[in-house]
């Protein structure tokens, strides 16, 4: 099957003429690394599995587009399933955007010589393209997916790559010390950011996005441990980072009652519902400004629903056809949103919220302190 004319007009189009990252993409067999994958049903609200070899010019287009190739819902690897098979849950692993695995490898200024450290292997791409430039003796990618990692270097081995793979939860510990750090999983900050912090070196650069948000946070270690850096004006969004098999249940119960039940206040909105968790800065400034929050989107007939809820017990529920004001309802202790209408107020005030080219200065324990103006903000405190 040749597959170099395909490869080579995927690299065309996710890196530059003169980019040192257009050889590794080029020069990489993507489809190999994603011979089958999760295909999502919107009908059936289901994942449906897909074989390439049984469809060659599907496999081709699938694999040399720059999109995300989903190869794992829940626990299930498409590797171990049959075609057509079915699945229902959220995506748990992929094979990321080959443009975006470049931008983060970009942002982490990675460089010949530089020990590097690929967190979230994956199907392996970030590493297979880093591995190519670098040389394998110089890159280690982890993953928590046992599975995962195996699969990723017998791939590798077989375009002669070696690279270094490690099974571990990155939260929870990461062998080794590295001149650079990308992750291509979501970090939370605090706790579970100390282990990456501390595989680092000092003069070390990182490259990661924040859990809940679409924030690419880059930085530069210091001799005093801290991290100085900033969030980049541009934006990103991986999945989050996992200690088992699958992500926890998302607490049905604090849905429904964010769906039914009246509310302590009521009251009419001054914007129409948005969809929070696609609008990327404002979801990313409610993370920031009232972390934890989870969401909810309907649209039906023009008609827009929008549920807020957190772990506290706090809720709300916005009902409005198309741009109209929608009548919300909240109750528990906080007022959700109350909070998300003072963001679109800034937004809309300001022209812009000031979290993008924030500077950052990230403590050893994993708390990111956030300043831009005369802005402050911070993430991961408890």
């Amino acid at each position: 099957m040749d597959w170099t004319g395909h490869a080579a007009q995927l690299a065309d189009s996710v890196t530059d003429p003169d980019s040192r990252w257009l050889a590794p993409v080029a020069h990489t067999p993507r489809h190999e690394l994603v011979p089958r994958w999760w295909e999502y049903d919107a009908r059936e609200s289901l994942w449906v599995l897909r074989d390439g070899p049984s469809d060659p010019a599907v496999w081709m287009r699938i694999a040399y587009t720059d999109a995300s190739v989903v190869t794992r819902v829940g626990p299930v690897h498409a590797d171990h399933g049959e075609p057509g098979d079915t699945a229902a849950g959220v995506a748990t692993s992929s094979s990321t955007h080959p443009s975006l695995a470049v931008r983060m490898l970009r942002h982490a200024r990675v460089g010949v010589g530089l020990d590097f450290l690929d967190v979230g292997t994956g199907a392996g791409g970030l590493a297979a393209y880093a591995a190519r430039r670098l040389g394998s003796q110089q890159v280690t990618s982890i993953d928590v997916d046992p599975y995962l990692t195996s699969a990723a270097a017998e791939r590798l081995a077989t375009m002669s790559l070696h690279p270094t793979f490690h099974a571990v939860d990155a939260s929870a510990e990461i062998p080794g010390r590295y001149d650079r750090i990308a992750c291509t999983v979501a970090m939370s900050p605090g706790r579970a950011l100390q282990p990456l912090l501390g595989a680092l070196r000092e003069g070390g650069r990182l490259a990661t996005t924040l859990a809940g948000t679409s924030l690419i946070l880059t930085g530069w270690k210091h001799a005093n441990g801290v991290v100085i850096g900033q969030i980049e004006r541009d934006w990103a969004e991986f999945m989050l980072t996992r200690s088992g098999a699958d992500y926890p249940p998302d607490s049905p119960g604090l849905f429904r009652a964010a769906e039914h039940e009246g509310g302590e206040v009521v009251s009419i909105g001054r914007y129409p519902v948005l969809d929070v968790a696609n609008a990327w800065e404002v979801r990313s400034m409610l993370e920031v400004t009232a972390p934890g929050i989870r969401s909810q989107y309907t649209e039906r007939e023009r008609r827009r629903t929008a549920l807020l809820v957190h772990a506290d017990g706090s809720w709300a529920r916005a009902i409005g056809e198309w741009t109209d004001p929608p009548t919300v309802h909240q109750g528990g202790p906080r007022r959700l949103w109350d909070i998300l209408e003072r963001i679109r107020t800034r937004l809309n005030t300001e022209g812009g919220l000031p979290l993008y080219g924030a500077r950052a200065h990230v403590t050893a324990d994993g708390i990111i302190h956030l300043t831009r103006g005369g802005w402050r903000g911070s993430m991961g405190a408890t």
